[in-house]
């Protein structure tokens, strides 16, 4: 429950946090859903959105955006999630936010480099209007998510798939970090003399990423190095 979990959320951040076991991932989440659990519907819907809470760019950046502008942004991306609103909110900022600029995105350019055609049904504008006219507990409670869907198929399907927990494309950022990838992430993308010759992100910033990263506490650290890797081969295609 939420009192639970705003109980728990001070041990919770104590305890071993990582995608790569099942306690390890449940604490993870607990604590991710504990920051958010009380805060007001719009700011727990871009915290649970993030992979780093609203102080980290700050402690990142050498030279920090401009706060009244960094609030008119987010004001303008979390407009349609209401105080007093349902999943039909999350559902339509999702709609405008997270599908153009994040899963669509990644299924066209990746469908695109491999010379195949991809649809997406589920967005015919009859279907969305449709489904935006219903109610949110058709659509999910404690018990089921994607409640139409699964009952819509549910006669089509094995009775295993039913039941079956949520499982997503995870890419094995945490153990490619820690391995393969170590000497690049060290040696090269976020090496000390690099990152102060830069001039870009705070030192000491980048350390205590570092640092997390080969701890028994990643968190979601590797989403957030996996963003600096990114921004690095930019930076060293086109400001270089």
């Amino acid at each position: 429950s939420a009192q639970l979990l705003k109980n728990l959320y001070p041990v919770l951040g104590l305890l071993p946090q990582s995608r790569h076991s099942r306690l390890g991932n449940k604490i993870r989440q607990m604590h991710r859903f504990g920051k958010g659990v009380s805060l007001p519907a719009a700011q727990r819907y871009w915290r649970w959105a993030s992979f780093a809470g609203e102080a980290y760019p700050d402690s990142l950046l050498l030279n920090p955006v401009s706060q009244d502008e960094y609030l008119e942004r987010k004001s303008q991306l979390t407009k349609f999630v209401k105080e007093q609103g349902d999943i039909n909110d999350v559902l339509r900022n999702d709609m405008h936010l997270v599908l153009p600029n994040d899963m669509l995105t990644k299924v066209d350019l990746m469908s695109m480099a491999n010379s195949l055609e991809v649809r997406v049904p589920f967005l015919d504008h009859e279907v969305v209007n449709l489904l935006f006219s219903l109610p949110g507990h058709y659509k999910i409670d404690k018990y089921q998510r994607k409640k139409i869907l699964k009952d819509t198929f549910r006669q089509m399907l094995p009775p295993e798939l039913y039941h079956r927990p949520k499982q997503g494309f995870e890419v094995p950022l945490l153990s490619w970090f820690r391995s393969e990838l170590k000497s690049s992430i060290m040696d090269n993308w976020l090496n000390e003399e690099y990152i102060k010759e830069q001039n870009i992100f705070n030192p000491a910033a980048i350390a205590e990423l570092k640092s997390r990263l080969f701890s028994s506490r990643p968190g979601e650290v590797h989403a957030q190095v996996w963003s600096l890797i990114v921004f690095q081969h930019w930076y060293a295609k086109y400001h270089q």
